[in-house]
């Protein structure tokens, strides 16, 4: 069964730092792209970051360069993304998406695998 499980979410003050989680199962994650999005309430689904699973090439949504790193480790079937200098408009829920593919896709319509979700609140 493929499977997408995020953790690490929480509350955090403005300024601090989380790093999410997205663990893989049921599939062999170098073969697949994987991307970051996010869902505040009353808006759509943004994309956040991406990394291909080719050379490891990572993408930013402008909203968060310089603050979030996108990681993978094929070994543990897990990809990473470190938040740092958070603000309370990254709060969202995040969720992490896979497609089967080298390249990486901004759109969440170009992924088939999504997890549940992880809550990120940014407040002090």
């Amino acid at each position: 069964q493929v499977q997408l499980v995020e953790s690490g979410g929480g509350l955090v003050q403005p300024g601090g730092s989380l790093r999410l989680s997205c663990a893989v199962s049921g599939f062999t994650l170098e073969y697949y792209a994987i991307g970051w999005f996010r869902q505040a309430p009353g808006k759509g689904r943004e994309g956040v970051s991406f990394i291909s699973s080719a050379d490891g090439s990572t993408q930013y949504a402008d909203s968060v360069k310089g603050r979030f790193t996108i990681s993978r480790d094929n070994a543990k079937n897990t990809v990473y993304l470190q938040m740092n200098s958070l603000k309370p408009e990254d709060t969202a829920v995040y969720y992490c998406a896979a497609r089967r593919a080298t390249r990486v896709a901004t759109a969440p319509r170009e992924y088939d695998t999504w997890g549940q979700g992880t809550q990120v609140t940014v407040s002090s």
